[in-house]
């Protein structure tokens, strides 16, 4: 498919002010004796040290030796297109003129050169990401579930100067330490599964080693399940 031609007026403007300016060019150059291809290549000299100067411009930012050589290839441009307006003398071109003519090629090779083997800025260092900081949370340990208090144990009684024979029976007391009807419940099973496994019921000690508990938390449990 063809591209569709669109009309642009910039270009086209563009296009006529550089065909003016090179002609203008050409025409001083060959009137300063310059003649033949020789004055067809000032006008490229000057504009190729004009495009160079504006894109070290654009690359450099504000860079002086680039704005120098940018001023002196535009002041070349617009002195021959004044200088071809009528105000000088085509065929009796002054002596001064003719030097700086013939002088051209040499400025515009340095300049060139320069332009091309500046030293370009080296950018700024991109700033280092900063370390990502683990946030460690302590959690607050959960309090241990409270256990009843045991009963204290109890101190053996002192010898008794009432004889063995006139001691009275002794009378079981009620268990004094609550139980949990859970901890019961569980309790029972275990005298259940003992029972069944050696035909007699369990006692204190194995159900205190069985669940841990105190001495007089077991004692209270047996007293239950006896």
């Amino acid at each position: 498919m063809f591209r569709t031609l669109r009309f642009d007026a910039v270009l086209v403007q563009a296009v006529i002010a550089g065909a003016l300016s090179f002609a203008h060019l050409h025409d001083l150059a060959a009137a300063a004796g310059q003649d033949g291809w020789k004055a067809w290549a000032y006008p490229v000299s000057v504009d190729l040290l004009l495009v160079a100067a504006w894109r070290r411009m654009r690359k450099d930012g504000g860079n002086r030796d680039a704005w120098l050589w940018f001023a002196i290839a535009l002041i070349a441009s617009l002195g021959a297109n004044v200088a071809t307006a009528g105000l000088l003398d085509m065929n009796d071109v002054p002596a001064w003129l003719r030097i700086l003519v013939a002088g051209w090629p040499a400025l515009a090779f340095l300049g060139g050169t320069l332009l091309a083997h500046a030293p370009h800025p080296e950018p700024a260092p991109a700033p280092e990401p900063e370390p990502a900081v683990d946030l460690i949370v302590e959690r607050t340990p959960e309090p241990a579930p409270e256990l009843p208090p045991a009963e204290p144990t109890a101190q053996e009684p002192l010898p008794d100067p009432v004889p063995q024979e006139e001691r009275p029976e002794p009378v079981a007391s009620t268990p004094v330490v609550p139980v949990p009807p859970a901890l019961l419940a569980h309790a029972q099973k275990i005298a259940d599964v003992h029972r069944a496994q050696t035909g007699e019921p369990i006692d204190a000690e194995t159900l205190r080693t069985r669940h841990g508990m105190p001495p007089a938390l077991a004692d209270s449990i047996a007293l239950q399940l006896a």
